[in-house]
């Protein structure tokens, strides 16, 4: 994971410190890798806005949100059972979308991101929040 996320992921006009040990990932049937790490932004503008950086090699759908390859940063807001998560870009901040996380009582532990291989559990875990993805193709 270290040679495909950064140690200090760009995000807008920063570089955010990233928690390597954190780190999840899967690659798919072509070699590509989906990745994400939790960012440490204690300290810089995108504290409250994002926690997680993501590199999407091939692209995929999170939930409701189309993600093309490249990197991307997301945050989201507690509400109830759900997490709203919103994906942005992460060298401009531009919103790509937003999604739903929803409660996932057949998870057992809990982790600050685990990405599942799609032919476990095709889902992207934040804490004991799971949003389901499926690959593309291209």
């Amino acid at each position: 994971m270290a040679t495909l996320l950064p140690a200090r992921a760009p995000v807008i006009k920063e570089h955010i410190e990233t928690e390597m040990r954190t780190a999840s990932g899967i690659v798919d049937g072509r070699g590509r890798y989906i990745a994400g790490v939790v960012l440490i932004t204690a300290g810089y503008s995108a504290e409250g806005k994002y926690s997680h950086f993501l590199v999407v090699q091939s692209p995929i759908r999170l939930g409701g949100v189309d993600l093309k390859p490249g990197e991307y940063v997301f945050g989201y807001t507690h509400e109830g059972e759900v997490l709203r998560v919103h994906f942005n870009e992460a060298a401009t901040g531009a919103l790509v979308g937003t999604t739903d996380a929803h409660l996932a009582p057949t998870i057992r532990g809990v982790t600050e991101i685990h990405i599942w291989p799609p032919a476990t559990r095709a889902i992207v875990q934040i804490g004991r929040f799971g949003i389901p993805y499926e690959l593309g193709e291209k």
